[in-house]
């Protein structure tokens, strides 16, 4: 089984590309590639979408490389196949986002993308480096992690989800901030599980034998 890293020129690939491959190699989850061709996005086993940035240059990139997003909504969407969004990569899983302007997400996981605001005011935005996470919900990708433990985080915004079902994890920050979304074969990560140190491979481990 191949897991195919969607290469659409957001951010360095190259820390996602080695945490994955590590894990694979460890838990015998098959080859990982990154790449932006649609064929090979089709055939894949899983699908990673990572993205550093602002939304709407994110998902402008993504919509300007030709046969990306069709062949990733093929692979996901039509087949199934399990997905993990990382940092913008898991807000474009939401119906909208709101930085600089109001922009289409791809409507996957119902919710907005909005800018945190801390009731703390000596907090600042961006949220950056590391924060325990709080686990809400049971989930396959948690197996071996527990509340308490951090991950690395660089955001000003964060997904705020029209079903609370979806919420898997937050983290306070003066408020609750989105951690980690999913339903079905669908998951998204806020922070950076490739910088996130064991804890983070722990979850890529987990993604890579996870069976929706």
């Amino acid at each position: 089984m191949t897991t195919v890293i969607i290469d659409y020129e957001s951010g360095n690939l190259h820390s996602a590309e080695k945490a994955f491959q590590r894990m694979a190699a460890e838990v015998g989850a098959g080859d990982v590639v990154v790449t932006s061709d649609p064929d090979v996005i089709r055939r894949a086993g899983r699908v990673v979408l990572p993205g550093d940035g602002a939304f709407p240059a994110c998902r402008d990139a993504l919509y300007d490389h030709r046969g990306v997003f069709e062949a990733m909504e093929e692979a996901v969407i039509k087949g199934g196949k399990p997905f993990l969004g990382i940092c913008i990569g898991m807000q474009m899983l939401a119906t909208r986002g709101m930085e600089y302007r109001e922009t289409a997400g791809f409507d996957w996981i119902g919710g907005t993308v909005e800018r945190i605001v801390p009731g703390d005011a000596a907090l600042k935005v961006p949220h950056m480096g590391w924060n325990d996470l709080v686990i809400d919900r049971a989930h396959p990708v948690f197996e071996g992690v527990q509340s308490g433990q951090h991950a690395y985080f660089v955001h000003s915004y964060h997904m705020v989800v029209d079903d609370v079902a979806h919420l898997l994890a937050h983290v306070d920050y003066g408020a609750r901030v989105t951690a980690v979304v999913g339903r079905d074969n669908l998951l998204g990560m806020q922070f950076h599980p490739e910088k996130s140190q064991n804890v983070g491979l722990r979850l890529i481990a987990n993604f890579l034998g996870w069976k929706p």
